[in-house]
């Protein structure tokens, strides 16, 4: 029996801890950049998945290969041999440099594997501690939380794990103060995401490496909103002519499917040794087979340099609003990964979005995000960006 939207809602309030904030309607049916609720009305999404739907709603490659690999095998466990694991992984370093992966699931447990590594690593020199960037986010685990230099996660959940240092992202030389004898590890985005899509320059990220480079430190980055195309490269520390130590990808990984990794350069593949760190479901054949399609997409169907196409387009778009409109204080991103930040609250424009048949985000209370698909129909982004200028010229009355 198919429920009425009304008393879907009321089983939720019922059965479904309020962690987060649900708003607008049922959601039924997705294809491409589109979602229909069950009402049959239809939305353009601007924000699949929170930066996951790289490659839009069920597209037709991965419902095949979901379909044609749940009837062989789904899940077996990481102490037997699945030839997709390790087909996963060499394509992941080849798209990268020479390393070992670890699965897992999510984005918080490939930073919680990150942060264990970094731990191992320092354990015999007595170096424990961690550098993180302030607005950062890494995750909702403990360990990931006490890397999301952000007050209002942190707060609730006090006191968290000790051994983490606040520095400024953009600033190698506060970074540089906050170096002591028993630094182990810098942690960071190359693009914040959920903290507002912050940029910095690559004579920071030059800089942080050879600090980190010259000090014994390991360079951790997290990939996991940037990963993938999403910034017009396959990873976002490609753009800067460096690489990091370590990083983690997820979210675009599975393009909807769950799955995460922990990339390793080659000579600290052994400082994580069997035993040392587990993930029941992490890897599995089904997870593993999806993000080789995805990587295989990505690359048939040329998606980077989609990427690169469509986001000068969106760049100029988002840029001609913020010369109509001067309640917007900045626009700023790369490749598909924008911020529009207002000079007042975005929240109701959210919901006005929702109410005209289109998704974005509001974040940090003034910053609009849009994370389109990788695929999007350049048509599309022009829609969406059309009726984003229908409603702030309707808050600018």
């Amino acid at each position: 029996m198919v429920m009425k939207e009304k008393d879907i809602k009321k089983e939720f309030s019922k059965f479904v801890l309020p962690t987060y904030h649900r708003q607008g309607p049922v959601f039924v049916k997705g294809k491409g950049s589109f979602l229909w609720d069950i009402k049959g009305r239809k939305y353009l999404d601007l924000f699949p998945g929170w930066g996951v739907g790289i490659l839009g709603h069920s597209h037709p490659r991965i419902a095949r290969i979901l379909a044609e690999q749940a009837k062989k095998l789904i899940h077996i466990p990481n102490n037997l041999y699945h030839p997709y694991q390790v087909a996963l992984a060499r394509e992941i370093v080849r798209n990268s440099f020479k390393a070992k992966v670890f699965f897992a699931n999510s984005g918080a447990e490939a930073v919680e594997a990150a942060l264990k590594l970094a731990r191992a690593y320092g354990r015999r020199k007595k170096r424990y501690k961690i550098i993180t960037m302030r607005n950062s986010f890494h995750g909702r685990t403990l360990g990931a939380l006490s890397a999301t230099a952000q007050d209002i996660y942190q707060r609730p959940f006090r006191p968290l794990l000790g051994g983490f240092k606040v520095a400024r992202f953009g600033s190698w030389k506060d970074l540089k103060k906050k170096i002591d004898k028993y630094t182990v590890a810098v942690i960071m985005e190359p693009i914040q995401g959920e903290g507002g899509v912050n940029l910095a320059s690559s004579d920071y990220f030059s800089k942080v490496r050879e600090i980190c480079t010259r000090e014994g430190i390991l360079l951790i980055f997290d990939e996991i909103q940037t990963g993938m195309g999403r910034t017009g490269k396959m990873f976002a520390f490609q753009h800067y002519g460096i690489k990091p130590d370590v990083f983690t990808v997820s979210k675009g990984l599975g393009a909807g499917f769950p799955i995460s990794a922990l990339v390793v350069e080659e000579k600290l593949t052994g400082v994580l040794s069997s035993g040392m760190h587990a993930s029941t479901f992490g890897g599995s054949p089904l997870a593993c087979r999806v993000a080789l399609e995805v990587f295989k997409i990505i690359k048939e169907e040329r998606i980077l340099e989609e990427v690169n196409r469509k986001g000068k387009i969106l760049k100029q778009l988002l840029f001609a609003l913020k010369e109509e409109f001067g309640f917007i204080k900045e626009v700023r991103g790369k490749g598909l990964m924008w911020a529009v930040e207002l000079k007042k609250e975005c929240a109701s424009i959210f919901e006005q979005a929702l109410a005209q048949g289109l998704i974005i985000n509001c974040t940090h209370k003034k910053i609009i995000r849009i994370l389109p698909a990788l695929n999007i129909e350049t048509r599309l982004l022009e829609k969406g960006i059309s009726i984003l200028r229908r409603i702030l010229k309707e808050r600018g009355k």
